[in-house]
């Protein structure tokens, strides 16, 4: 039941990659925000309690805004995009060394 106000938040610059994240996105889009936070609330992944606390701003940003239906709050969008990464070196045989990534990503949860 959407509303014709939305309201957001974002969580950037995560130190965690994206992909280990979306797999509890996927699992709360659609469903209304108390309903998400008890589902999160089950999974032990740092991923669950990141997204756990973003659905949350989201909610505060509904109430500090007035909103009429705070309670009936759904889940319209969340999006789990890549961040920056930074380049690291790992020494490898013979002297020489190969970079790996520490990968980061962006949370953005739209409730309404």
């Amino acid at each position: 039941m959407p509303t014709d106000q939305t309201y957001q938040a974002k969580l950037r610059y995560t130190a965690m990659s994206a992909r280990k994240i979306r797999a509890y996105a996927d699992l709360v889009r659609g469903r209304f925000a108390d309903e998400a936070l008890e589902i999160l609330a089950c999974y032990p992944s740092r991923g669950a309690r990141l997204i756990e606390n973003v659905i949350k701003s989201a909610v505060a940003n509904a109430e500090d805004r007035r909103a009429t239906n705070v309670a009936n709050l759904e889940v319209l969008e969340i999006r789990i995009d890549g961040g920056p990464m930074t380049r690291r070196f790992r020494p490898k045989a013979r002297g020489s060394s190969s970079i790996y990534l520490k990968r980061t990503s962006h949370i953005t949860v739209v409730v309404g």
